[in-house]
């Protein structure tokens, strides 16, 4: 009996189910080699970042506060009630304008006073001048008679007695007329201080006294208000012990402001005090520049972020300061396996025969330093370079020669729980 063979159909579909088995066992092999038995990749172990383009400043960080840079407290220099304010705060004010009066009743009474004295001791010069013109006559008299001896020496010297007191008197009235007189401007310049008058143009920025208060200026001038010239405002930063060698005069500075949406405003450093100011332990010195401010955009005491520009550059090359760090514990582990008797580098790798110290020369906008930097070719292990280093802030670090734009560099290790950067190339595993 003949046996009949299987259909075609059936026999395919063993034939793509053994095929489908082969490729998953062959993909859970080549999963567990990778994983488990394949060589590391070195570059799995570092993180990377890109050289670029950019901008970049060095520069020491303080908080300012804003004040007027012309500023004046307007007194009282007489005592009196307050009888009438002529200005409220925000008024602009010119040099000149009436401000404040106080009440000049008693004022006036001691001038009217002092007049009435003068008039009366100038009367009495007049009665002097009188009694010493009498006197003179005479004396002449007297020295006629004498000299045809019509009367006595006694006579005659009494005469000249009298017409020398009678000069005095005259001399003693003027000298009394004297003091009377200034003492009449004393009084009338007291009497001109009872109305106030802006000594410059500005803004009234605050108000101290009440209309109706009464003033004593015998001991101290009460202040009244001030006006401030809002034109030129001053910033006064606080800078550490620590940054304030770092600063010049005339350096470049700019400040940012809450609510300023990322303005900056710009001056040049114009004074450091020499005396500082200590808070909780920590020993602050002023630092002081100017802005100007024709729209009176900055207002009194408003809080300044500031910034004193040390370095700048820009449109320049700049990597991450973390990619210099990673250079420095390279550095260190190629040492420490120098001293084990081996050579971390490979040969010819570029900076293989480099100087084991940074070489530091001056260089524009500051010092310069040569620096490793592990950069990460396009094929090949990565390579030691040696990278001149210029201006640096806290996050990047200016180029001057040794990298091009759009290089990879090693910015530091990867996580450990990782184990490996996505950024960094998978290399194959060879058989």
């Amino acid at each position: 009996m003949t046996s009949t063979p299987a259909p075609k159909p059936r026999r395919l579909r063993r034939a793509v189910i053994a095929l489908v088995a082969l490729g998953v066992l062959g993909a859970g092999g080549w999963f567990a080699w990778t994983k488990y038995f394949a060589p590391p990749d070195e570059l799995a172990r570092y993180q990377f970042a890109t050289v670029t383009r950019g901008d970049i400043e060095d520069v020491v960080t303080a908080t300012g506060t804003l004040q007027p840079r012309d500023y004046v407290d307007v007194g009282a220099q007489v005592s009196g009630q307050l009888k009438k304010i002529h200005v409220e705060v925000g008024s602009e004010v010119k040099a000149g304008d009436l401000l404040a009066e106080i009440d000049p009743v008693v004022l006036q009474s001691r001038v009217d006073a002092t007049r009435a004295q003068l008039r009366n001791l100038r009367a009495q010069l007049m009665d002097r001048e009188a009694s010493r013109t009498l006197a003179d006559v005479q004396v002449k008299r007297q020295r006629n008679l004498m000299a045809e001896d019509a009367t006595t020496r006694e006579t005659l010297q009494n005469a000249e007695a009298a017409l020398l007191s009678a000069q005095a008197q005259v001399e003693a009235i003027k000298a009394q007329i004297d003091q009377t007189d200034s003492n009449l401007r004393a009084d009338e310049a007291n009497l001109n201080y009872a109305r106030i008058y802006a000594p410059i143009s500005g803004t009234v920025v605050s108000i101290t006294a009440r209309q109706g208060q009464t003033l004593i200026a015998s001991q101290q001038a009460p202040v009244i208000l001030r006006v401030a010239d809002l034109s030129t405002m001053t910033v006064q930063t606080q800078v550490s012990e620590a940054d304030v060698s770092r600063l010049r005069l005339g350096m470049d500075a700019y400040f940012t402001i809450l609510g300023g949406e990322g303005r900056r405003w710009e001056g040049k450093l114009r004074k450091v005090e020499p005396t500082p100011v200590v808070q909780n332990n920590v020993v602050l010195y002023n630092a002081l520049f100017d802005v100007s401010n024709p729209n009176q955009a900055l207002m009194t005491q408003m809080t300044a972020q500031v910034f004193f520009v040390v370095a700048s550059a820009k449109d320049t090359l700049l990597v991450p300061m973390s990619a210099l760090a990673a250079g420095r514990s390279g550095r260190a582990e190629r040492m420490k396996t120098a001293a084990a008797g081996g050579d971390a580098r490979p040969a010819g790798a570029p900076g293989a025969d480099a100087p084991k110290g940074p070489d530091t020369k001056k260089g524009a906008g500051g010092a310069a330093r040569t620096v490793t930097i592990k950069v990460a070719p396009a094929e090949g292990p990565l390579q030691d370079r040696q990278v001149e280093i210029g201006v640096r802030s806290r996050i990047h670090a200016q180029v001057l020669s040794g990298l091009e734009e759009g290089e990879r560099i090693v910015s530091g290790m990867a996580p450990a729980d990782k184990g490996a950067n996505a950024s960094a190339p998978r290399r194959t595993p060879r058989i």
